[in-house]
């Protein structure tokens, strides 16, 4: 299933939420869910009760969307989080939560998750002093994450510094060097978004 590269918005309307996937528009006026607060396409302003079924998969979706993954990517990821001890649902979101692109995203270094995916594609991130050009790549306790330095001179990076947005608990930044570290493993309570991870679970339980 390849990625998709249409237009973002659509999918923050299809979940009924705000995805964050727009970066600044999200929080302005803007914003298409503030405008348009109903679902893409023909029928989506119709009222529709959705089954147990249908809760648990638009959880799903709006999960895999946050961090932009494929179908195939999130199955592994459950099938990880299946193996190791602890509950499922929340180890889950922890892995999901340790991507490298999501890390800069929660750094400030981007203003959008999909933006933190092309910085890292693009060889701007280093982690441990290494270059490491793949957004899936799991951060562990105590890594260093830092942008290059060549490339911190780039607009999109004062920017970033300007923005100076709030950071998780789970890691430490300093904006002036655009270094962060990770102190510890994220916990639900880090989540920007209301995700009900046991919803998934029950999914692919049935």
């Amino acid at each position: 299933m390849a990625r998709y590269t249409g237009p973002v918005c659509r999918l923050c309307r299809r979940e009924g939420t705000k995805l964050y996937l727009k970066g600044d528009r999200c929080y302005t006026n803007k914003c298409a869910v503030d405008k348009r607060p109903y679902a893409p396409g023909q029928h989506g302003q119709g009222r529709r009760k959705l089954s147990e079924y249908g809760l648990q998969l638009r959880e799903k979706q709006k999960v895999r969307r946050i961090y932009g993954i494929n179908e195939k990517q999130f199955r592994r990821y459950f099938a990880e989080a299946e193996r190791q001890k602890g509950v499922t649902g929340e180890i889950l979101m922890r892995l999901l939560e340790r991507r490298l692109d999501n890390v800069i995203y929660r750094l400030g270094f981007a203003a959008s998750r999909p933006q933190a995916r092309q910085l890292v594609l693009h060889g701007h991130v280093r982690v441990n002093g290494k270059k490491v050009n793949i957004p899936s790549y799991l951060v562990d306790l105590g890594d260093e994450v830092e942008i290059r330095e060549k490339s911190k001179n780039l607009q999109i990076f004062q920017e970033a510094k300007e923005a100076a947005r709030s950071v998780p608990q789970w890691l430490e930044v300093d904006l002036d060097q655009l270094k962060g570290k990770v102190v510890s493993f994220p916990s639900m309570e880090d989540l920007d978004i209301p995700v009900e991870a046991h919803l998934i679970v029950e999914l692919y339980s049935r």
